[in-house]
C-alpha cells in the first residue's frame, strides 16, 4: 500500500533517525495551551483547502515555531482570485482574469474577453473546469450556485499543460494532461531558463517552499494558470528524499537562527547589567564640594 504525501515524507525522516509527529487537524485534539512547550523545530502543512490544518499552523507560527511553508503564502495562494490579483500586481505573467461572486454574473464578463476558462476560485483537482467560447454558451453553462467564479481569459497553447515543481532547492517540470484538452503521456522534461526563471519568481512573489506551479508555453512565453502550496510532486523522481531534506535544512537554518537570537539577547542582558548605572543624584559640579555626601578618593 502506498501512502500518500507527505506520510511518506515523514517516515523517510523517521529513518534518518529524527522524532516526527503527525497531528490529523479533523481527528485530533490539539492543545493549544501547551503548544510552545512542545520545542518542534519546525511545523509542515499537507492539507485541503479549507481544512483546519491551517488554524494549527497559523497557531504555531504566531508563537515563534518555524513554519514550512508560511501561513501568508498559503493563504495568498489557496484563494486563486486573491493569487490571480497578487501574481498580476507583482508581475509575473497571468491571463487576464475576472471574479465572479455567483455564476448568474458570468453574463456580465466582457465579451471581447472571450473565450475564457471558467473555473472554482477555491478549487483544486483541476475539477468543475469549463472553456467557454462565447457569451451563448456561457448562458448554457450550469454551476454550483454556493461557489465563486474565476473567469479567466483563454490564451492559445501546446494543448497540455507543464507544472513546475519546486522541492524547496529543486525544480522540476512534468508534462500534465490539460482539463480542456485530451490526455497527454506525463514525463519529467528539461527546465528551461525561462522556466527556472518564473518558479523562482513565484517562490519570491508568495514566500514559498514547497510549490507547484501550473504554466502554459504560449507564442509570447509562460503564462502561469495556477499556483499550489504542497502539491503531490507526481512524477518527480526521488521527490521524497529531496523534500525531507529540504525540510532538514529549513528546521536547521530555523534553529540556528533562533539559538543566535538567544545567543544576541543573553548577551545584551549581560551589557545590561554591567553597563547599569548607579543609583545616585546628580548635582552640578560645582557644589560638589559642599556636598557631604560625596566621598573623596586619597590620590596621594
Amino acid at each position: 500500500m502506498h501512502k500518500p504525501m507527505p506520510m511518506v515524507v515523514a517516515d523517510q525522516l523517521e529513518q534518518w533517525g529524527h522524532k516526527i509527529d503527525v497531528l490529523q487537524p479533523y481527528a485530533a485534539v490539539t492543545s493549544l495551551t501547551d503548544l510552545s512547550l512542545w520545542k518542534y523545530d519546525a511545523y509542515v502543512l499537507k492539507t485541503v483547502s479549507d481544512g483546519p490544518g491551517l488554524t494549527i499552523l497559523e497557531a504555531a507560527e504566531a508563537i515563534g515555531i518555524p513554519t514550512i511553508n508560511n501561513s501568508r503564502a498559503i493563504r495568498l495562494v489557496r484563494d486563486k482570485a486573491v493569487a490571480a490579483a497578487y501574481a498580476h500586481a507583482c508581475g509575473l505573467p497571468v491571463p487576464l482574469t475576472y471574479f465572479v461572486g455567483h455564476p448568474r454574473a458570468l453574463s456580465k464578463v466582457p465579451h471581447d474577453a472571450y473565450p475564457v476558462v471558467v473555473k472554482p476560485s477555491n478549487g483544486t483537482s483541476m475539477q468543475d473546469i469549463h472553456l467557454v467560447r462565447t457569451p451563448e454558451e456561457m448562458a448554457m453553462l450550469t454551476l454550483d450556485e454556493s461557489t465563486h467564479y474565476l473567469a479567466m481569459r483563454y490564451v492559445e497553447n501546446t494543448g497540455y499543460d507543464i507544472k513546475l515543481y519546486v522541492t524547496g532547492q529543486e525544480v522540476h517540470a512534468v508534462t500534465k494532461s490539460s482539463p480542456l484538452h485530451g490526455q497527454v503521456q506525463e514525463d519529467e522534461i528539461p527546465v528551461s531558463r525561462e522556466m527556472l526563471k518564473l518558479a523562482r519568481q513565484v517562490g519570491q512573489v508568495f514566500g514559498l517552499d514547497l510549490y507547484g506551479v501550473d504554466v502554459l508555453e504560449t507564442s509570447e512565453g509562460l503564462v502561469v494558470v495556477d499556483i499550489n502550496d504542497f502539491p503531490s510532486f507526481y512524477g518527480v523522481p526521488r521527490k521524497v528524499g529531496a523534500i525531507a531534506e529540504y525540510i532538514l535544512h529549513a528546521a536547521y537554518r530555523a534553529r540556528r537562527e533562533r539559538e543566535r537570537h538567544e545567543e544576541r539577547r543573553t548577551l545584551l542582558q549581560r551589557r545590561r547589567a554591567s553597563l547599569h548605572r548607579q543609583d545616585t543624584t546628580l548635582v552640578p559640579a560645582e557644589l560638589m564640594r559642599y556636598n557631604p555626601n560625596v566621598k573623596r578618593v586619597q590620590t596621594h
